[in-house]
Order: C-alpha cells, then structure tokens, then sequence
C-alpha cells in the first residue's frame, strides 16, 4: 500500500454563523468559480455550531480576515493511502475503517493528533506539518511513502527516517467523549463538476441561506435532527454529505447515487469543543468499528467529530462504542 502525501499547505478554520455573510463572496468564488482561483483543496463543513473551512493557502487569500474567523494555529498537510498506485481524488475509498488499524491508530500511539475528512471519493488524513517527519518514522514500515510534487507523485525523501518504529504493546482505548446519534439520515453523494452550474444556485441557498439561522437550528434540534452538510472540492472532485430531505431538493439523475441507495446515520464525538491538541479521538472510534467490519466516512470539524455508519449498523456500532466508554468519568 502506498501513502501520498499530498503537496497542499491546509489552513483549518471555522467561521461564526453570525458572520457567514462577510466571508460568503470568497466561498462561492471558491465552491463554484474555482477557475478563478488557484485554489485546490477545498471543504466547507456545516454543523449546528459553525462553518468549518479547510482550505489551501491559495484558497485562504480569498477569505477576509473578520473577527467571526478563527484559524487553527498550525500548517496542515493532507495524506491519502492507495492500494494499486493511482491519484489520490480517483482511487478507490479506502475507508477510514480499513486504515485504523494501519495509519490512524499508529499516530495516536505516537501522539500524532489527525483531523480527518472523509469524501465520497476517498479520506484524507490531516496532519500537522511540524509532524511529518514523525509520521514519516511511524508509517514507514507498513507503507510506501511517496510525495506528490507539481502534480507529480515521486518518492518521499526518507533520509534519517528509519524503517518505522518498534510496534508499542496495544493498550485499550477507551473512549473518553460523549456520543449522540441524531435522527437524520444522510447521503454521501457527488456529482459531474460539468453540472455543478445547473445546480448552483440551489446549492449556494442549501449552504447559506436556508435553515442556517440559529432558530432554524434550535427548532432541529428539538426534534433530534442537526443541521449538518459538507461540500468538498478537491483536485476537480465534488463531494457532497446531506441529510436525506436536502437530497429531495435536487433534480433527479444530478447526485450520484449508489445503486443501493444507501443511507447512513451520524455518531457526533463530544460533549465540549474537542481542540485540536488531544490525540486519539478517531482511533478511538475507528478501531472498534474496524474490529466489527463496520465502513465508516469520518469528518472532522472545528469543534467536533462525526463518524457516518451504515443505517443498518446503527444500533450495533452505538452497543460496540458504547462497550467501549471510560467508565473513569
């Protein structure tokens, strides 16, 4: 297996509900105009408390700076794991299950903290770029690491990186955070950027304008839903997560869909704003959902994580991490 790390410098941010309207130029620029930018790596996350930017540096130019934007202190690069060589947009989804055990649970070991974003096409690792050369030493052993420069993917340069660390002896990670399940379904969908113009305009209201106010929220939130949807534009490719009422608001044949249709059920990690200095978190629900054979998108946000389970496997993924809880709070 081959691990890219990719060439985009991250900015992770969040802007304040109350001031989306001073930075929604730069993000429709950004989502929709990406010709005029240089911009290739973007995601714009919404959840019941914030947006959640993350972006390249090229990208970042086209925010203003407001008070309503908070940025996390740190530089942050994406990785991406592929079986069978292939860009990293275009491979096969790996699963953030299936690199629990290989890539997320070694850096949490480490005290490497990861901020994870899964897409439709794929899931990108996020790490710190002052950790590199300590992901470098950790992963070096399972995987073949390879950069991608100028768009070209090329051999990490290795040196005074060992052949990985000593395996630490496995100890149980229980999980420390508390965990809800709304009542929403969602989908994890995409579509033909070719279309992205059709669709434009409806997706500018779903991100902006429809239901973001905090009575909206609150009103949700009463009946078990949030509000929660994330568009992606990374490298040429569009990923959309939405709760299953907003994908009846599209065309039909627009939205990519599985042929099973499936739907999926959130698990939210935590109780207070998690920060970005714990390490650990995705391991700690990864790794049981690996165990159990459980796919799973993972999307971190500024505040906090979301896993998406498969509708069906709802009930026995809250039992599995449920098992799983600190019994020391």
């Amino acid at each position: 297996m081959e691990l890219h790390i990719l060439e985009h410098s991250l900015k992770v941010a969040s802007i304040a509900k109350e001031g989306i309207q001073i930075c929604t130029h730069g993000l429709i620029k950004l989502a929709f105009l990406p010709s005029k930018t240089r911009c290739k790596f973007f995601s714009l996350t919404e959840t019941p408390e914030d947006y959640t930017i993350i972006v390249d540096e090229d990208g970042f130019k086209e925010l203003p700076q407001s008070e309503y934007l908070s940025v996390a202190d740190a530089t942050w690069l994406a990785l991406n794991v592929v079986s069978g060589g292939g860009s990293a947009a275009s491979s096969q989804p790996i699963g953030v299950t299936k690199i629990a055990k290989s890539v997320i649970a070694p850096l949490a070991d480490h005290n490497i903290s990861v901020f994870m974003l899964s897409t439709y096409q794929t899931d990108f690792i996020l790490v710190r770029e002052r950790d590199l050369p300590m992901v470098m030493h950790t992963l070096s052993s399972e995987f073949t690491l390879l950069r991608v420069v100028n768009g070209e993917t090329v051999a990490a340069n290795c040196s005074g990186v060992t052949n990985g660390f000593v395996k630490p002896k496995l100890v149980p990670r229980p999980i420390i955070h508390p965990l809800s399940s709304p009542s929403n379904m969602f989908c994890v969908t995409s579509l033909d950027p070719d279309t992205l113009p059709s669709v434009a305009t409806l997706l500018m209201d779903v991100m902006f304008y429809s239901g973001g106010g905090k009575e909206m929220g609150a009103q949700n939130e009463d009946s078990g839903h949030i509000r929660f949807f994330s568009f992606s534009l990374i490298e040429g490719y569009i990923s959309l997560v939405m709760d299953e009422q907003t994908t009846r608001r599209f065309p039909n044949n627009v939205l990519f869909t599985s042929a099973s249709g499936e739907l999926w059920k959130m698990v939210r990690i935590g109780g207070q704003p998690l920060g970005f200095d714990e390490c650990g978190i995705v391991a700690q629900i990864s790794e049981p959902l690996a165990t159990a054979d459980i796919p799973a998108y993972y999307i971190s946000t500024f505040k906090f994580d979301h896993a998406l389970v498969p509708e069906e496997n709802i009930q026995s993924v809250i039992g599995a991490l449920r098992t799983n809880e600190s019994t020391g709070q």
